[in-house]
């Protein structure tokens, strides 16, 4: 059911406003949800050729690689939760890293453009995606890896159609300025193309077939890597053979916490989203939220919320980083304990000077969705995966490597550049995520797995920048609070602040009678869309719910 924000301001609120029902799709057997259908129809074909959501994993993030170029890529880079049958709860971080030749002040440097970190072979780090796929395919996967990549291969040289959010991708950068080996593989005639052109990219395809017959290792000491480093040192990029040859996913333990009785495993550093969800909902556990209670949509529901959200991204940009090498007081920020001392600071009437939020005591505007996916698995074993993978903003780096047909990630500018300076999502950052060579740059992804009585319940995460936190925690947040099916739960309006800039950004669909309360709690408010995708996989009494946000034009599949 798809229901609208409801038009109550009061604790007690009458019943929301509804809109068309929409029967959510159900599978007994397995279920992947992804931002395209193709994506999502490769990984549950897979299921019903009895791979497990290890297998369908890797399917679906190659498909998506082809079919998303705008968002992932074999050039970018990701994160995964999964959770096995068995119970065993691993972070698999593929997550790009610097270069050994960067540095704390780089892109500081007299003379260099000012888009160095967001475009050209400067803004490079080091890709993760095929080592991280390799590694699931080594430790989880049942089926041969030539399988897996054979429909990413065939999507690759066949083509697929342009859909909505491709053409609307390619027009967004070609406005901004568009690399010249950008615009020969998805421009037509040097304009965005038509609904429904079929884009082909048959150097990936024939990138991946090498891969399939030698291994991922050829991405990072093979062919591949001798392409890539080669442009590298005639762009002058920063990435070099012992750069890729030294790259390795690193294995983490999930964050873990509880919001109303069920279990949360979430994404630790180095990025922040599974710490900001997790300080959230355990500011909001307090509040009984509920159509009964607060209601949805009303001005006391997002004003919890929003000041929720402010206390957990103040302490983002001064305390989060690369756990490798800064000290987080994790074990705080996700405590209980630290969540009722925020409580004390909450004022019901108003909202707070930017210095009251977080544990810092601090004495621009957002992008929109771009360079990145999420995935969503579940299979009839058990197993559950929830993955999110980027290249960072639209096209990455919009740097084509020759020969390959890889876009390149542009994941340096997901770095603090210079403490206090925002990035391209308007995100501040201090000491914590500065540049340093090896590092990892701070995240929002927050891939999340939901267990209730010890069982798989949800599988959840975004895309979006640092709307990803506000999306996976709302879309969370309105299936356990508010009894949301999956498809309800993510296609429902949604807010986003993120500290700073001091704006509530709220989707269009909030009553006038709302947004006035809420100004007078002293919100700024304004008007956009979610700017953020959420795919979400639930199961209920032996079936599984999939929902793929129709924000971006994606499509679950299962069987």
């Amino acid at each position: 059911m798809r229901i609208l924000f409801s038009t109550c301001v009061l604790i007690a609120c009458s019943l929301p406003v509804q809109a068309a029902v929409v029967a959510p799709l159900t599978a007994t057997q397995g279920m992947v949800a992804s931002d395209h259908a193709l994506a999502s129809e490769a990984g549950a074909a897979v299921l019903k050729a009895g791979g497990n959501a290890f297998d369908a994993a890797i399917a679906t993030s190659l498909v998506l690689s082809v079919v998303r170029p705008q968002s992932t890529g074999i050039g970018g880079g990701g994160f995964m939760v999964l959770r096995t049958a068995s119970g065993q709860a691993q972070v698999i971080d593929y997550r790009e890293v610097a270069p050994a030749k960067a540095s704390r002040d780089m892109y500081l440097a007299p003379g260099l453009p000012r888009d160095a970190s967001t475009q050209g072979y400067l803004a490079v780090a080091v890709p993760g995606m095929m080592a991280g796929l390799g590694h699931i395919a080594k430790q989880y996967a049942t089926r041969p890896l030539p399988e897996l990549m054979a429909p990413a291969i065939r999507a690759a040289e066949k083509g697929f159609a342009a859909d909505a959010h491709f053409v609307e991708a390619t027009r967004a950068v070609a406005e901004r300025g568009m690399r010249p080996e950008l615009k020969r593989l998805f421009l037509c005639n040097d304009q965005p193309c038509a609904l429904g052109t079929p884009i082909r990219n048959p150097e990936l395809g024939q990138t991946l077939r090498r891969m399939a017959e030698h291994g991922v290792q050829d991405f990072y000491t093979g062919d591949t890597a001798k392409k890539i480093v080669a442009a590298m040192e005639v762009e002058g990029g920063l990435v070099s053979a012992s750069d890729l040859a030294r790259y390795t996913p690193k294995l983490r333990e999930p964050l873990r916490g509880t919001y109303r009785g069920y279990d949360i495993l979430t994404m630790p550093p180095p990025s922040s989203g599974g710490t900001v969800l997790l300080q959230a909902l355990n500011f909001l556990e307090a509040y009984p939220l509920g159509w009964a209670t607060t209601g949805f949509g009303s001005s006391q529901h997002i004003h919890l919320l929003t000041e929720a959200l402010k206390h957990g991204f103040a302490d983002r940009a001064a305390l989060l980083g690369d756990p490798d090498f800064v000290t987080i007081p994790l074990a705080k920020l996700i405590s209980k304990g630290y969540a009722a001392e925020l409580r004390q600071r909450f004022d019901p009437a108003r909202t707070l000077p930017r210095t009251a939020y977080g544990m810092a005591g601090f004495s621009s505007s957002t992008a929109p969705d771009a360079g990145t996916t999420h995935f969503s698995i579940m299979d009839r074993f058990g197993n559950v995966v929830a993955a999110t993978e980027t290249i960072n903003t639209y096209f990455g780096s919009q740097v084509v490597v020759p020969g390959t047909g890889i876009v390149l990630n542009n994941e340096m500018d997901d770095f603090s550049k210079q403490p206090g300076v925002p990035n391209a999502f308007g995100l501040i950052g201090g000491e914590a995520n500065a540049i340093a060579p090896g590092k990892k740059p701070l995240s929002s992804m927050t891939p999340t797995i939901v267990l209730k009585g010890g069982k798989p319940f949800m599988a959840v995460g975004a895309s979006g920048g640092p709307r990803i936190i506000t999306g996976t925690l709302q879309t969370l947040m309105n299936v356990i609070d508010f009894d949301m099916s999956a498809e309800a739960a993510v296609s429902m309006p949604r807010i986003h602040h993120q500290w700073m800039p001091e704006k509530l950004f709220i989707e269009r669909e909030m009553p006038q009678d709302v947004r006035q309360v809420l100004a007078a709690k002293g919100h700024s408010l304004a008007l956009g869309g979610a700017e953020n995708v959420v795919q979400a996989v639930v199961v209920r009494e032996g079936h599984f719910e999939g929902a793929s946000d129709p924000r971006k034009g994606g499509r679950p599949a299962g069987y």
